[in-house]
């Protein structure tokens, strides 16, 4: 059975990228990015869209799956022999994971927004770091429905509970919270 597991960093207003669809700068922090690539070293799967990508030196080792509607159902990514293309609305997550090979284990679900919203009903945990001394204008939200829903209420409205909440950089008020259900 696999654990399924979220992780973003969002700014004070719960957005993920700048009106471009790109991480800004200013939400890129040295401790949030090594508790991010340590998640993804513990995992056995990582899920995300087209314009998703951790852009990491062992990214392209990481078996992985890339939500799209380019393909019929599943396929074989041209690009990255370790990644299976996925059209979630011609196959099931479960027949997706068949076809990356991985059953069991933890999948990492990355982004970006509709990515993450397809899952809110499955996360086991929710790992969202925010950085609120950070706002960024006319950007895009972690899930379609931020910024008119906080996405601490949309986790809680799918069940999430806050559990544990650690400072990631008390300097630049980032901290980490674990949303888990149940």
């Amino acid at each position: 059975m696999l654990s399924v597991e979220g992780y973003v960093i969002v700014s004070a207003n719960g957005m993920l990228a700048d009106s471009n669809h790109v991480m800004p700068d200013v939400l890129k922090f040295p401790e949030d990015q090594a508790f991010f690539e340590a998640a993804l070293d513990r995992s056995d799967l990582i899920v995300h869209g087209q314009h998703s990508h951790e852009q990491q030196s062992r990214s392209n080792e990481r078996t992985r799956i890339v939500l799209t509607r380019r393909v019929e159902a599943l396929a074989p990514d041209p690009a990255f022999p370790n990644a299976t293309l996925w059209n979630p609305q011609r196959a099931s997550f479960k027949q997706a994971c068949e076809h990356a090979g991985v059953t069991s284990g933890k999948a990492a679900i990355i982004g970006g927004p509709a990515v993450y919203a397809l899952f809110l009903d499955r996360y086991d945990v929710f790992w969202i770091s925010q950085a609120h001394g950070v706002t960024v204008t006319n950007g895009l939200g972690v899930f379609p429905q931020v910024p008119i829903h906080s996405p601490q209420n949309i986790l809680s409205r799918h069940g999430l509970t806050a559990r544990e909440t650690r400072v990631l950089n008390a300097a630049q008020s980032v901290d980490l919270t674990a949303w888990r259900r149940g």
